[in-house]
């Protein structure tokens, strides 16, 4: 008798455990659903808001001389005296590794004039 209530037992508990792993593994997935869903949400949101970027009051610049480039940075302002690389970042978003690069090389001075003429 106590042996076929223990065998009962350990059905139930195997049975049990199976079940609160397919569980968990369904609660990963969700989760990880949700990240990703936040992360493009995020993505999403900084695209649009750097399209109106210029356009806020906050924006030191004339919007008249800024062009939006979207990548690697997203515009430059041409002012009358200086040339100003751009980049909006919002919430917690930083700079990539590209635009790390372009910003070390605008900060090293390492900017050229190419003029090309077709003929």
């Amino acid at each position: 008798m106590l042996a076929e209530f223990l065998a009962i037992a350990v059905f139930v508990l195997a049975v049990l455990v199976i079940f609160l792993l397919g569980k968990l593994f369904s609660l990963k997935e969700a989760l990880s659903d949700l990240r990703f869903q936040k992360s493009s949400q995020s993505v999403k949101y900084g695209k649009m808001t750097e399209q109106f970027m210029p356009f806020l009051s906050e924006f030191p610049f004339d919007t008249e001389g800024f062009r939006f480039l979207g990548s690697p940075i997203d515009g430059i302002a041409f002012g009358d005296d200086e040339i100003t690389f751009c980049e909006f970042k919002s919430g917690k978003s930083t700079l990539n590794e590209r635009q790390k690069r372009v910003k070390a090389i605008v900060e090293a001075k390492r900017v050229k004039w190419r003029e090309f003429n077709l003929r």
